[in-house]
């Protein structure tokens, strides 16, 4: 087995301490393995420089897999890796729309047993990454919303849990209670879909299903399959909006006459002032943004 390259976040607190441990105990059965410990940019560059040829396994959630991806991909180092995860988050999104395990000591038997494939990444005009998800509007919304309160909660544990996993769900639900509408013009492959007459609720991107600790936001995305999930949500009259909630909470929402639901390789959104969440990192107000796909960008290993 090839030697590990296991990165985790000096912040992490006990619980994922003790998982980490757990699952290191299973990978140095059948590996080495060196564990490097970062807390910004700066160090994880510094651990990169040094990875070599090693498999590179992220021990964290959603936006540790995404500081790992990003520091590769500006270090234009991404095509040779082999990465692997370690769910270690409190949505672990993309780790649920890959079907890696979310119990640590199944993931860690994926490490060393799974099947290396090539996944597609998603990069925006700028040159910043998104691995799994990107959406604008009341998505958006609830994202801001939730990082506060997780930031808020994330320091209180009970027994074994953080319960800064209740930052997602008390987000998405002051978020519903008045979500805005937008007008935007949404470009898919250089096709208008929407245009500034037609406001919607929110835009998804997807290369992953999932958003928020498992909300399906583009439910048949597939990070394999060369094509981005686009969701369009017009459902802004009052009615509509509790109507596309209570689908979204199903995971049928895709379905709804107000909502389209479309693929492509380069999505362009400009309009008024939104906001955007990518990978849970937040930023803006923007006034235009432009995604698009790139296709086997680097390899993961996930289940066969």
């Amino acid at each position: 087995m090839d030697p590990m390259l296991v990165i985790t976040n000096s912040d992490a607190g006990t619980a994922d301490q003790q998982n980490l441990d757990l699952a290191l105990a299973i990978i140095r059965e059948s590996a080495s393995v060196e564990v490097a410990a970062t807390r910004n940019p700066g160090e994880l560059d510094g651990v990169l420089h040094r990875a070599g040829s090693r498999r590179i396994v992220v021990a964290g959630g959603d936006g540790s897999l995404h500081a790992v991806v990003a520091a590769l991909h500006r270090r234009h180092e991404l095509d040779g890796k082999t990465l692997a995860l370690l769910p270690l988050g409190t949505g672990n999104d993309f780790a649920r729309g890959t079907g890696i395990p979310l119990d640590i000591q199944d993931a860690a038997r994926l490490v060393l047993k799974g099947e290396p494939r090539k996944v597609d990444l998603i990069v925006d005009e700028t040159g910043e990454i998104v691995v799994n998800n990107v959406h604008v509007g009341a998505g958006a919304q609830a994202s801001r919303k939730a990082h506060t309160w997780k930031s808020r909660l994330g320091s209180i544990g009970v027994g074994g849990l953080n319960l800064g996993k209740l930052g997602y769900p008390i987000g998405a639900v002051l978020a519903a209670v008045n979500p805005p509408s937008h007008r935007l013009r949404v470009e898919i492959d250089g096709r208008v879909v929407n245009d500034v007459d037609r406001p919607v609720l929110m835009v998804a991107v997807g290369n992953g299903a999932n958003v928020g600790g498992g909300t399906e936001i583009t439910p048949e995305a597939d990070p394999e399959d060369g094509l981005l999930d686009v969701m369009i949500a017009r459902a802004v009259t009052p009615g509509a909006k509790l109507g596309y909630v209570a689908h979204l909470r199903k995971g049928e929402h895709h379905e709804r006459d107000d909502v389209l639901y479309l693929r492509g390789r380069e999505v362009s959104v400009r309009g008024e002032d939104f906001w955007v969440s990518a990978d849970g990192e937040i930023y803006g107000p923007e006034r235009s943004r432009t995604w698009r796909l790139e296709p086997a960008a680097y390899t993961m290993v996930l289940p066969g």
